[in-house]
């Protein structure tokens, strides 16, 4: 197995991860492996669409009911002669 090491460890967080460890019954190395463990296995929530999730943050404002123009035929080109 590999070791590694992970230095500038904010003192409150080795703090919290000490506790949680004895909560748990094992050493703060087995539960940082465990935590790395959880958090590595899960898998990814799929990636919203940018409409949908567009939609969903504007929804709650309501909507808004736009009047359409009438469809025209296509025009000609220019040229440029």
């Amino acid at each position: 197995m590999t070791s590694i090491t992970i230095r500038n460890l904010d003192d409150a967080l080795k703090r919290r991860l000490r506790v949680q460890a004895a909560e748990h019954g094992r050493s703060m190395e087995e539960e940082a492996r465990d935590i790395l463990r959880s958090a590595l296995n899960r898998k990814p929530a799929p990636a919203a669409k940018v409409g949908t999730a567009i939609r969903a943050l504007f929804a709650p404002l309501g909507g808004v009911d736009l009047e359409l123009p009438e469809r025209q035929p296509i025009r000609e080109p220019p040229r440029f002669d």
